[in-house]
């Protein structure tokens, strides 16, 4: 059940700018009334949510009308709030100004006491409604809440009932039965089987279970279904069931120690089947022998998490999704089984059958629950026109295939969620299909829409809501409902995607909640493409196609772009419509004149001029403006586009400034003509988030050519920004000041001609900062302090992240002392990158931070070896050493150096002729990578050591270099343990 609407609007209602403001202008009372009204409807949600009555027609109808009524709420009170301060100046200008505003502010006021009395007396409305409405006699009188206990108990496992369709479990079964019965893992008391629902892990556990060597090797064996509804007192009655020593009448106690002291005597293997949380293990496990035993418990879940809190040394064995070929075999033997007795009745496998049945299981991803489901429908069906049938409509089929469809075991991972992590969850579902979503990016929008509290958690002191964000990402991990698809060197999750099957029954669960509405006129068979399907949906997202001027959602919080607005293939195929269109939504905002002579006379144009008309007006004037006059209570705006010309002769208009509730607005790769940014960016007073890196081009040239942008100094005012992104490359003349964003955590291209170097002193929550380095303006920054010795420009200790790089045509140079001072104070960071910026030679070992895991040096031109210097970084996992990182001709390495360096590339070191590699350096290193290092000459003989090299790729390099690292050549020695060796682009000469 989404309880984020309301959390939103008592966080907002308790920020201290409303607090001021409703204080001040005599609304407080009917705030605080509303406030408490809203206290009460959530302890209602989150009783009907643990008391599981979410899927009654009233109670969602009613967490719907909460959910408009508490974002109707914020949009008063934050408009009202946002709109009086922004009046609120000092001095003889803002007194002539306030008295001006006098009467335009008295209206205002009693508008929001007006909405705010609407809204209270929809609040009487509702609870009117629901004084028949008894939610405990519900849940005991049954009803749809036992629809999830139908579903758990027709997934119920019987351990004797062992499937014959199983792949791919050979090797796990095999593995799991060695840990169960070596010697060796005689300290190991419990062994899980982790993963998503429908993964296998139930059946996995029923070969393991009736596996002879199982068998012979135990005395006693119990098969326990926990399920999410744990109740200890059955679950230890069913275990003594199974091992033959049930006594009815014991109490509690006694059937936990009588179950105790014979797993502690006896040689027993207990298997917990579908156990869901930390607390069904924590109020079971009193019964459970930890030590001098040699009983073993095997659990299965859908909780990593349930995993590591039940036993730190227990093994985890975590099963994967079915490879192509794993999932085509599956497929056959359920599709097409073989029938001895009706030999005329089994399905002949020809090339169009086995070209459709490999398209179709493409949906399944892999999930075995997905391919049975499928298998199971086509088995019945003997025509290709069947086929084809079920071809064009398989997730529809995969969802409820004979009503034990995938989509109604996922709810089950999905009912167990807590409420708070649902609205997270829902939301990754807007995004594309095999999206690759950037972590840090996904947990910026979550606190933007309001679904990070830090009241859900026991908070300790610092720590932020993208902590809490992050913790939740993880838990969503844990409970395999997304996949981590990139780390960083520390282990954090950079990028992450969610299984097809997965984001499929999420995307079904947010549309059933109307959390929100996908857009994709690219397919005309989508019910969801349509805008007259449109309800008042809080957020859109656009998938492919979108016309703008379609929505008519004046109260849309949320608006995600994934593809651009107008494409013009899209325009030729619906030229009658988009004319129509054009033609009434220019003349109602008054865009352009000659749209209404278009419609006017659309008839008689020629299709040629209707079309180019259609196709640039709206572009160049329609769409911005309708964006900006129309969605004026926008949360987010959000272009996810890459390298699309969306606004080619547009201008980022004032109209901007209309929208003073953004938190999240990002503009990366955007186009526009000229190059200055709005004023009225100061008016978004609540930004959280701010990404400028647009693009701007001079219309006038004949060329392409990205201009450079003016950014206007009013950044300043945005006093809640967490997150800013500036453009790439500023104009000389820009100078902003930045020192009054104290809650500002990441800061990229920092400009130090174009902002005040001494601002970053301000800065002390930053986390990860990008610096566009500039050599004189640092030494300005030390006259500036009266030539004070090793002056520091960072103090963040919170800095993990640091980039200097140069967007100059020439070199900047950096001292070594300069590094040295920022290292001094931010002794946190693990992540650096130097990139054209000209160093003699590093800062020596003991002034970098111990926590240094990565390094990247891009065109510094040390003359010195750096080896030295970073193979005495303990911690150092991944070093990069790229385009004249290194200008020198020799590179050693010495013994014991690079303790934990897990990957190494070398790249364009033009110079590099000689690298010495001693025995037992780099000993844990994985991947090696060198390119374009021509005047290099053989591999160290050192590599021949490093027993743990997992991959090596050779890229432009000389044909001699790679000839002696083949199978026959003289350093073939050197490499013949690697598994994976890779030559590419090999070239015939140094030049």
């Amino acid at each position: 059940m989404d309880l984020s609407a309301v959390s939103s609007v008592l966080q907002t209602i308790s920020r201290p700018l409303i607090q001021e403001v409703i204080s001040l202008w005599g609304v407080k009372d009917e705030v605080q009334s509303l406030e408490r009204e809203l206290k009460w409807m959530q302890s209602f949600l989150k009783d009907a949510d643990a008391m599981k009555v979410a899927d009654f027609e009233v109670i969602r109808t009613y967490v719907a009308e909460v959910r408009e009524l508490a974002y109707d709420a914020e949009d008063v009170i934050e408009t009202f709030a946002l709109k009086v301060s922004s009046k609120r100046k000092g001095g003889v200008s803002g007194l002539l100004r306030r008295s001006v505003c006098c009467l335009k502010e008295g209206c205002l006021l009693r508008k929001t006491k007006s909405g705010i009395g609407k809204i209270t007396a929809r609040i009487t409305e509702l609870s009117r409604r629901l004084q028949t409405y008894d939610v405990k006699k519900i849940r005991d009188e049954g009803g749809p809440s036992s629809s999830n206990d139908q579903r758990r108990e027709s997934r119920r496992p019987y351990p004797h009932i062992i499937e014959d369709n199983i792949v791919g479990l050979d090797d796990d079964i095999r593995n799991m039965v060695s840990i169960l019965v070596d010697e060796e893992h005689h300290d190991c008391r419990v062994v899980s089987i982790c993963g998503m629902g429908g993964l296998g892990k139930t059946t996995l556990a029923k070969k393991v279970y009736n596996y002879s060597q199982i068998r012979s090797h135990f005395s006693n064996f119990a098969w326990v279904y926990v399920s999410q509804q744990c109740q200890k007192r059955k679950v230890w009655e069913d275990i003594l069931f199974g091992l033959k020593r049930l006594n009815m009448k014991m109490r509690d106690e006694e059937l936990a120690e009588e179950l105790f002291n014979i797993l502690k005597e006896k040689n027993c293997l207990v298997i917990l089947d579908d156990i869901w949380s930390i607390e069904a293990w924590d109020s079971i496990k009193p019964a459970f022998p930890t030590r001098d035993t040699n009983s073993k418990i095997l659990l299965t879940s859908r909780n990593k998490e349930v995993v590591s809190h039940a036993d730190r040394r227990g093994y985890l064995y975590e099963l994967q999704c079915l490879n192509d070929e794993e999932s085509w075999e599956l497929f056959q033997m359920i599709a097409f089984p073989k029938i001895d007795s009706s030999p005329e009745k089994t399905i002949r496998v020809d090339s169009c059958m086995e070209e459709l049945g490999k398209g179709m299981i493409k949906h399944c991803a892999g999930l075995p629950l997905a391919i049975v489901v499928l298998g199971g429908i086509l088995a019945s069906k003997f025509s290709m026109i069947e086929w084809q049938k079920v071809s064009k409509n398989v997730k529809r089929y995969l969802k409820g295939g004979k009503g034990h469809g995938v989509e109604h075991v996922l709810d089950l991972s999905y009912d167990d969620m807590p409420p708070y992590l649902r609205p997270c969850f829902l939301y990754l579902s807007h995004f594309p299909e095999d999206y690759k979503m950037q972590t840090d990016r996904l947990v910026q929008l979550w606190i933007a829409e309001g679904f990070i509290s830090i009241e859900h958690d026991e908070v300790n002191g610092g720590e932020t809501l993208e902590d809490v964000a992050e913790c939740y990402l993880i838990e969503l991990m844990e409970r395999y409902m997304i996949q981590a698809e990139e780390r960083d060197v520390i282990g954090k999750v950079k990028t992450c995607r969610m299984h097809d099957v997965i984001r499929d029954a999420c995307f079904s669960k947010a549309k059933q909640e109307n959390f929100f509405h996908v857009i994709d006129h690219s397919n005309a068979d989508n019910d969801y493409s349509s805008p007259h399907t449109i309800a008042k949906v809080p957020r859109v997202a656009a998938h492919k196609y979108f016309l703008v001027q379609r929505l008519k959602i004046p109260h849309l919080r949320s608006l995600v772009l994934f593809s651009e607005f107008f494409p013009y293939e899209f325009i030729e195929d619906s030229l009658p419509y988009l004319v129509l269109e054009c033609g009434t939504d220019c003349v109602d905002y008054c865009c352009c004149m000659i749209c209404g002579i278009l419609f006017l006379f659309t008839v008689l144009a020629p299709v040629s001029f209707l079309l180019a008309l259609c196709t640039i007006v709206p572009q160049v004037h329609g769409i911005w403006t309708y964006l900006l006059n129309n969605f004026k209570l926008l949360r987010v705006l959000d272009f996810e586009i890459e390298g699309i010309d969306n606004f080619g002769g547009c201008k980022l208009s004032d109209g901007l400034g209309n929208l003073i509730h953004l938190r999240f607005l990002s503009l990366r790769n955007l186009e526009f003509v000229l190059s200055k940014l709005p004023s009225c960016l100061g008016n978004l007073k609540c930004l959280q988030t701010l990404d400028l890196r647009l693009q701007c081009f001079d219309p006038s040239s004949s060329t392409s050519v990205r201009n450079k942008i003016n950014v206007p100094n009013v950044i300043w005012k945005l006093r809640q920004l967490r997150h800013l992104y500036l453009p790439d490359c500023l104009k000389r003349k820009t100078r902003l000041r930045l020192d009054t964003l104290v809650n500002l955590q990441t800061l990229v291209n920092f400009n130090m001609r174009n902002c005040y170097v001494a601002d970053l002193l301000s800065l002390i929550n930053l986390r990860e900062l990008k610096i566009v380095w500039i050599e004189g303006a640092y030494e300005a920054f030390e006259k500036h302090l009266n030539n004070k010795e090793n002056p520091q420009i960072i103090t963040s200790i919170n800095l993990r992240s640091l980039s200097f790089l140069n967007n100059q045509s020439g070199l900047q140079k950096m001292d070594p002392t300069q590094l040295m001072q920022v290292f001094l104070n931010c002794v946190n960071i693990y992540e650096l990158s130097l990139s054209w910026v000209k160093m003699s030679k590093l800062p020596q070992n003991h002034h970098f931070p111990s926590d240094m895991a990565y390094i990247s040096l891009h065109g510094t031109f040390l003359e010195e070896d750096p080896m030295p210097t970073l193979e005495k970084l303990r911690n150092l996992k991944i070093l990069n050493l790229e385009e004249n990182a290194f200008t020198g001709n020799k590179m050693v390495c010495s013994a014991q150096g690079f303790p934990k360096l897990d990957s190494l590339s070398l790249e364009k070191l033009y110079n590099l002729e000689e690298w010495k590699v001693d025995e037992g350096a780099m000993l844990g290193l994985r991947h090696l990578e060198i390119s374009d290092c021509k005047k290099l000459e053989m591999l160290p003989e050192g590599f021949r050591f490093i027993a743990t090299l997992q991959q090596l790729k050779i890229t432009k390099m000389l044909k001699t270099f790679q000839d002696k690292l083949v199978q026959g050549g003289e350093d073939f020695h050197k490499v013949q343990h690697i598994p994976s060796i890779i030559f590419k682009d090999t070239v015939d000469c140094k030049y």
